[in-house]
């Protein structure tokens, strides 16, 4: 099976629940002569005459609009058995507009709202089915005759049908909608008909294999399934969970270094960023949930996880007209069966909504130094402890110990310093700084107009720094020996995110309707990376994920990326990332990659040509080469023509000229200095050669003690030893300069 998104297409084995390719660039491959529909940015439906060529661009001089005002939805438009329709309600044959089709506003009061919705062609008959807002599905015939065409009605959803699909036979038809269930209608009926519930979440797609023995549906959720032709569920793609709203923000588990936020409703998923799949969801509401429209149910909205993934602190809230539902949950990770079990439930925790909470962790190895504070719209701040219960298994559950506030402001952010000794809470407009072994009050920070909106300490030599940026535009740093402002940017921040293995912090701002990248240290008010129009969306969320391995970055412009990643998610829940590979390794997939390295045997040869390719990539990189490959092996168009299966490739006869064009060494594309050191690389070989020839001669003539050539003669560099000084001459240690 495949999907698009955006422009791209993925090509996913259904057996094997994995990724077999992708292409970036869509290709039209045509035979003869033929009619293409098209969708145009002015919401047109566009006929397009193409003709068979030779090339592989086609230029389209006949185009037609067949009817303005289409749907940019593909739902919204359907091709049937020598018909396409769309919805409005019209009809067409060919290019000629057959009919158009309305139900009448006496129906619309009736019966409730039954706007169009979706559309799909009976693939044998002349028949066309459509979904309606009102869950309603009708069935119209005979509209080839203007004022005789009838329908027919199924109902069974009680919300907007979200997609329908005929089988190929055309005997039954699949309907989907916001209830998560596929519901298969037999012969047109309303009492006959099966049903396969509980798929997870909204059904936004439904499509059918070519020999109609497997369906495939697409959930709002970013979920594909796979059901068998007698409704059983089969397999299921999963990568990131698209939630409706991500209120726990971007966190990083300790343990598996996967990124963990909202997933389902009520749920927790642990998404695994190497492999592009979750690991696992945590259900913490533990509640059914209901899809329906209106209703306040339970959410899951803060995470926080101990700095050794031990403990899991999770708020929900379910929104009331009254007062709000709250409930803090502590859960510890259980060795035996791999997960998480619930320790400790805390009802009301906060008189108000929970707006932060973290973690104090001093000593790893003791349980008694951790602390989970929670800042509450309710002007205070609690601090939790375990203490040990009475019963005779000696568990351990959490309960206050302290409660702070500061001139009855809400408390908006808190986190601590890297030792643990300090806590930073803000309220509004100030910070405060407090002991977190007294819980004494030791200073305060303001920088108005505008309230904070982050804050986080400085790490490593950088501890000593305090950062704050603020709504109105601000971003500050405080000393904390002097207890004054370091220095100031105006900057509309967003985020602010420090990396938890270096100094470095990451400040993403929203200008012009753009978003930008500012990374720094709290010592040096000028950022060392900046990259503006990151993307064209707002970016709401940032998180640094750490490195199995320090990569090795030659570039000194990401020397900040070298021990953690970078990741961002935007407003539209895009997970986005910087990268310091090049152009042709982002191309290439990396399941390809993984699946090239993983089909070489483990044997003491390949270990030790392992090692070689290794030690060899190094001293490149130390001599300052670039390795170029003459046939180009490494292209990615090469790649993927030798890995993409052979039945969604082109003709062999359309694919010869590109391959054999790719193999070819342009010779004009050398400059003069090139062909230069090629011929002078020819000459000192060739002196080279006798230069070891003479010496050979020279060794066996030689009868010179060891004392004389010490002291009387004088080291005399070879050809090959000079050209290695030449090289190193030319080598830029420009750099040096910065320190």
């Amino acid at each position: 099976t495949f999907f698009c998104f955006h422009s791209d297409i993925y090509f996913f084995n259904i057996c094997l629940e994995d990724c077999l390719s992708s292409l970036w660039k869509h290709i039209l491959h045509v035979s003869d002569a033929v009619d293409i529909f098209l969708w145009s940015d002015t919401f047109q439906l566009v006929s397009v005459k193409l003709t068979k060529a030779a090339g592989q661009d086609l230029e389209a001089k006949e185009l037609s609009v067949v009817l303005d005002g289409v749907d940019a939805s593909p739902k919204c438009i359907a091709f049937g058995r020598e018909v396409y329709s769309l919805l409005g309600f019209f009809i067409s044959v060919g290019c000629w507009l057959v009919g158009r089709f309305f139900l009448s506003n006496e129906l619309y009061t009736k019966s409730g709202n039954n706007q169009f919705a979706c559309i799909a062609c009976h693939p044998t008959e002349d028949c066309i089915a459509t979904g309606h807002a009102d869950g309603k599905i009708r069935l119209w015939r005979n509209f080839y005759h203007k004022k005789d065409y009838t329908f027919s009605t199924l109902h069974w959803h009680h919300d907007t049908v979200m997609d329908l699909a005929f089988s190929m036979e055309g005997t039954s038809l699949l309907s989907g909608g916001v209830e998560s269930v596929l519901v298969l209608w037999h012969n047109e009926s309303n009492c006959q008909k099966d049903f396969l519930p509980r798929l997870g979440s909204a059904i936004e797609y439904i499509s059918m294999s070519s020999d109609g023995t497997l369906c495939c549906t697409l959930h709002t959720d970013n979920r594909i399934t796979i059901i068998n032709s007698n409704l059983r569920f089969s397999k299921s793609i999963q990568g990131l969970i698209k939630s409706r709203d991500v209120k726990t923000g971007l966190v990083v588990d300790p343990r598996t270094k996967a990124l963990v936020l909202n997933g389902e409703p009520g749920h927790l998923q642990f998404y695994c960023l190497q492999s592009d799949q979750q690991l696992f969801s945590l259900d913490i509401v533990q509640r059914q949930y209901i899809h329906q429209a209106g209703l306040n149910q339970a959410d899951l909205v803060k995470v926080a996880f101990s700095a050794q993934g031990k403990w899991l602190a999770t708020v929900e809230e379910r929104e009331e007209v009254t007062d709000p539902e709250l409930q803090l949950k502590l859960w510890l990770y259980d060795e035996e069966t791999q997960s998480f079990k619930l320790n400790t439930r805390i009802n009301m925790p906060h008189e108000d909504h929970i707006t932060d909470m973290c973690f104090r962790e001093m000593d790893e190895l003791e349980d008694d130094s951790l602390i989970l504070v929670t800042a509450g719209r309710d002007c205070v701040f609690k601090v939790w402890v375990m203490v040990e219960d009475t019963d005779p298994e000696g568990s351990v559950s959490w309960s206050c110990d302290f409660v702070g506030s500061y001139h009855n402001y809400q408390a908006t952010n808190c986190c601590f310093s890297e030792d643990g000794s300090l806590l930073a809470v803000s309220f509004e407009e100030t910070v405060t700084v407090w002991d977190s072994i007294t819980w004494d009050l030791k200073c305060t920070f303001c920088h108005p107009p505008g309230k904070i909106r982050n804050i986080c300490f400085g790490r490593l030599t950088c501890s000593k720094y305090l950062i704050g940026a603020t709504d109105y535009g601000f971003l500050c740093c405080w000393n904390l020996l002097s207890c004054a402002l370091e220095w100031s940017a105006h900057l509309n921040v967003l985020v602010l995110q420090p990396d938890p293995l270096s100094e470095h912090i990451a400040a993403v701002s929203w200008l012009s309707k753009e978003s930008s990248l500012f990374v720094f240290k709290p010592n040096e008010p000028r950022p060392i990376y900046i990259q503006r129009n990151l993307c064209k969306e707002k970016i709401q969320l940032a998180a640094f994920v750490p490195r199995d391995e320090p990569e090795t970055i030659v570039s000194e412009k990401y020397h900040w990326l070298r021990r953690s990643q970078l990741f961002f998610l935007t407003d539209t829940q895009e997970l986005m990332t910087l990268s310091t590979k090049s152009l042709e390794e982002r191309l290439t997939p990396s399941s390809k990659q993984l699946a090239v390295e993983e089909s070489l045997p483990v044997t003491p040869f390949s270990l030790l040509l392992g090692k070689h390719r290794r030690q060899q990539s190094h001293e490149d990189i130390d001599l300052g080469k670039q390795v170029h490959n003459k046939h180009k092996q490494d292209s990615p168009a090469v790649k993927e023509l030798l890995h993409t299966p052979a039945h969604v490739l082109p003709s062999a006869s359309f694919l010869c000229p590109i391959f054999i064009n790719s193999l070819l060494i342009s010779k004009e594309n050398k400059s003069a200095e090139e062909v230069a050191d090629e011929v002078e690389m020819e000459s000192e070989k060739t002196e080279d050669d006798s230069d070891e020839e003479r010496g050979v001669t020279e060794m066996e003539q030689e009868d010179t003690s060891a004392m004389e050539l010490l002291g009387e003669m004088t080291r005399k560099l070879s050809k090959s030893q000079e050209k290695e000084l030449r090289k190193i001459r030319k080598m830029d240690y420009s750099w040096i300069s910065a320190f």
